[in-house]
């Protein structure tokens, strides 16, 4: 007797320098992955990519995934995670109509101060105050006076992944509320704040309606099934922003838990019960599908730059002599692009070395160790707003794949951190996906409301069967007092900058010294 072969879910990852498909059964065995590059246009402080782009690199990587043996016939749903911020306006079709601005672009900077002197006592309530020049709303403001027609000619706004969403079901469809926090949804509510909105001139017309993450919103339909080779009818379900996909994928879903991605920039998000406040701004909260909070944030310092400044050299080799050099006494403040978003808000920020570097090896070195201090500084300004930041540690992201970055950052941080099998932003969506049909056999979807109780048991459920631990990395002590006194070196540099508010930096100084 033949036994039918077990359910699998499709999660898509729409990353800055990529597109990735990931297939993996219930049981969160890898079925068959895929990858397409994307390219950017970065000048003068602004990032673009072309929407069309996307949606042609999601059918290539999930052309590869099925290759590489994701069969379409097992596939139950499918969900796309997007960067944070990243928005766009499209035509009546679908169909992009300007260039997209992507998570860290910085142009918005007079819409910013427009939008927070419109909608501070909505923003305090969201949890965050202030919204920053790179989030969605400044940027749609921005795009709308330069179009000022968009209403009158239908154009809507579009996420990232709402581009994707759209092409994939073939009709409108709502943005989920973790992709739309930056453009001001209201997480608790999914609502749009109809009052700050018409104060700052942004038309209804524009806006696509809210859903929470998790909440199906159609079919794969036939056109692009014949496009990505999946199922038609294959329920497509709602997602969330690159930075919780990771978190979903790492398996980080209980109360207390926190996920640190260090991919091209570094992004953590922790898990609480209630709603973190931030006055300053920096910190922020999605809602999970399980009606927990998601604060986080994302930082402009990361892996970014080994890309940059190592580029044709032997990685290897460097690691292994960075690795006879640390702890390290130069210190360096590795931001990708200048401005920081996370753990402070300076957009003049721009990286720096305590000094010259005495060799490349001293410099990667100091890279390294440069943004696992940062990553501390995060948990730190997490601990100072209150929320739990002494449970379980998950490391994710592409810089995982260094292991002696992965042990510096565990002495950094004086904590175990755990590395799962198979963590990616992709298999955080197959997650949802399986969370989102956990107890229906239609392909309608239908069950459980996403935020209910039920709905957070089943997103839990699917973490747990479908995450794997790999290994856990221990802090070694005997580095514990030069990381120490690196760490406060450069939490003073940041400071004297003007950069790091001295509020931050006190507390910082006071958790070492416990």
């Amino acid at each position: 007797m033949t036994h039918p072969a077990p359910d699998a879910w499709l999660g898509i990852d729409l990353g800055t320098q990529g597109v990735r498909a990931v297939a993996a059964d219930s049981a969160g065995h890898l079925l068959g992955a895929g990858t397409a590059p994307l390219t950017s246009d970065r000048r003068d402080g602004r990032h673009e990519q072309d929407p069309d782009e996307w949606w042609r690199a999601v059918c290539a990587a999930v052309g590869q995934a099925r290759a590489a043996g994701a069969d379409p016939l097992r596939i139950r749903a499918v969900a796309v995670d997007a960067t944070s911020g990243t928005v766009t306006l499209t035509d009546r079709r679908g169909h992009a109509v300007t260039p997209a601005l992507m998570y860290d672009d910085g142009r918005a900077a007079a819409e910013a101060e427009k939008v927070n002197e419109a909608g501070e006592a909505q923003w305090t309530r969201a949890g965050y105050r202030r919204m920053q020049r790179s989030w969605g709303l400044p940027k749609l403001r921005w795009l709308l006076d330069r179009h000022p027609r968009a209403a009158a000619d239908g154009w809507r706004l579009a996420h990232q992944n709402d581009v994707v969403n759209r092409r994939l079901v073939g009709h409108d469809v709502p943005a989920d509320t973790s992709n739309a926090l930056k453009t001001g949804a209201d997480a608790a509510t999914v609502t749009w704040p109809e009052e700050v909105f018409a104060e700052l001139g942004v038309p209804a017309e524009v806006l696509p309606g809210l859903v929470p993450p998790g909440t199906v919103l159609g079919e794969v339909s036939a056109a692009a099934a014949a496009e990505t080779g999946l199922l038609a009818g294959t329920p497509v379900v709602a997602g969330m922003t690159d930075g919780c996909a990771a978190q979903l994928g790492s398996g980080a879903t209980a109360v207390g838990s926190w996920n640190s991605v260090m991919g091209t920039t570094l992004v953590l998000k922790g898990v609480t019960a209630e709603l973190v406040h931030d006055p300053a701004g920096v910190m922020y909260s999605h809602r999970s599908p399980a009606g927990t909070w998601l604060p986080g944030g994302a930082s402009s310092v990361g892996a970014g730059l080994v890309a940059r400044e190592f580029a044709g050299a032997d990685l290897d080799r460097l690691t292994a002599e960075a690795a006879e050099l640390l702890p390290t006494g130069l210190l360096r403040y590795p931001l990708v692009s200048p401005g920081e978003r996370f753990p402070f808000v300076a957009p003049d920020a721009t990286a720096f070395r305590s000094r010259e570097a005495a060799g490349s090896a001293e410099d990667f070195a100091a890279l390294l160790q440069g943004a696992a201090y940062v990553e501390r500084l995060c948990f730190d300004y997490a601990d100072l707003l209150g929320a739990p930041a002494t449970g379980a540690i998950v490391l994710t992201g592409g810089a995982t794949r260094n292991p002696v970055w992965n042990q510096l950052r565990a002495d950094v941080l004086r904590r175990p951190v755990t590395l799962p099998r198979h963590a990616q932003p992709a298999l955080g969506m197959a997650v949802l996906a399986a969370a989102a049909l956990d107890g229906t056999d239609s392909r309608t979807g239908s069950g459980d409301a996403a935020g209910s109780p039920a709905a957070g048991g089943a997103l839990d459920r699917a973490a747990a069967a479908m995450v794997r631990a790999d290994r856990t990395v221990e802090p070694r002590d005997p580095y514990r007092s030069a990381h120490d006194e690196g760490y406060v070196r450069l939490v003073d540099l940041l400071a004297r900058r003007g950069w790091l508010p001295e509020v931050v930096a006190a507390h910082a100084r006071e958790r070492t010294a416990s």
